[in-house]
């Protein structure tokens, strides 16, 4: 995500009838249990619909969206763009004094853009106690729905197990010239893992692989994975561990392994603070978090809570730290340029 522009403070009578607006849900999540779920239930009736902005694919997404119209009879409305979108547009539409978005769904650094701009609800839920440790940050604006595992993808007819690699220094072997893959704004991950291999020898380790044996630079995590499954990029760096798998049902020729460190970015879920449908919004919070999570198993996504089974349940990851993410953005940016795309040409 390129550098976000922070809005101005939202006008007064604007956070006034948002405040009036929101006492009675204010008051609905403060109850527990059964009680706070028909609340819910019957106030998301009433309202008969949410707004979803997501970065997710549809596709990938209409299981949940299906699953909770059907449940509770709620209209579900969506629009899909990229992360970097998805926030400009949250931003923009809050500067106009639109509230035409309930709920978002997008990375956690993106969502942590917008607690940073006051534009979510403080939330709760039962379904807290279930997830992975690390995945709620403390202020619970934002809950991870998902984890998205960066994993090592190969074409299974361009490239046999016995030669995969077990570090990335393997990869500075000539064996891997022309053959190499990664993302064009896998900054976030990149800064990871350098400093969590030390900054030396993290920045030499891939400036000696792309020096070797180059890397071809794909914008777009699907379309990666996509052109591995063809065979035009043998071995991808940076491919979210869904994909493989989702493409392997459909007959391709591609599997996937980690090189540790293992790097995974937090996907998450949020309310609006201005929200026009909260009940609605606050409902499908808890089903993103409950019955969304083996839905979205189902789809060979990761899912945040720890009740259900998990290719990842004893693999230890490394998070991208979404605040540190904000933080050090330009200097993992300029890293990345460097030793990555300058270094890929």
């Amino acid at each position: 995500m390129s550098t976000l522009r922070w809005i101005a403070p939202l006008l007064a009578a604007g956070f006034a009838a948002a405040a009036a607006y929101g006492q009675d849900i204010d008051a609905v999540m403060k109850l527990t249990g059964e009680a706070r779920m028909k609340a819910l239930a019957e106030g998301a009736k009433k309202e008969g619909e949410v707004m979803v902005y997501h970065s997710t694919q549809t596709e990938d997404l209409r299981p949940v969206f299906d699953a909770f119209s059907k449940k509770y009879g709620i209209k579900v409305r969506d629009w899909r763009s990229s992360s970097e979108n998805v926030v400009q547009r949250v931003v923009s539409e809050s500067r106009a004094g639109k509230r035409d978005v309930d709920f978002i769904e997008n990375n956690a650094p993106e969502q942590e853009a917008l607690v940073r701009e006051k534009l979510l609800r403080t939330m709760d839920s039962s379904h807290f106690a279930d997830m992975r440790p690390g995945t709620l940050p403390a202020h619970k604006q934002w809950a991870t729905s998902t984890l998205d595992v960066f994993v090592q993808t190969y074409n299974t007819d361009r490239v046999n197990k016995e030669e995969l690699p077990k570090s990335y220094e393997d990869l500075a072997d000539p064996r891997w010239n022309g053959k190499l893959g990664i993302e064009a704004e896998d900054w976030g991950w990149f800064g990871t893992i350098v400093e969590t291999m030390g900054q030396e020898k993290g920045l030499a380790t891939f400036k000696r692989i792309i020096s070797t044996n180059g890397i071809s630079v794909r914008k777009g995590h699907t379309l990666l994975a996509q052109l591995v499954a063809t065979g035009e990029i043998p071995f991808a760096l940076t491919v979210y561990s869904y994909k493989p798998p989702q493409l392997k049902d459909k007959g391709a020729p591609i599997d996937w392994m980690t090189i540790p460190p293992v790097i995974a970015q937090m996907h998450a879920v949020a309310v609006t603070a201005r929200a026009t449908h909260p009940f609605a919004a606050a409902l499908l919070f808890d089903f993103f978090l409950g019955e969304g999570q083996e839905l979205l198993a189902k789809k060979h996504f990761t899912p945040s809570s720890t009740k259900v089974p998990s290719p990842f349940a004893n693999v230890q990851l490394k998070f991208i730290d979404p605040a540190e993410n904000l933080d050090k953005q330009q200097q993992w940016i300029k890293q990345y340029d460097e030793v990555v795309i300058r270094g890929a040409k």
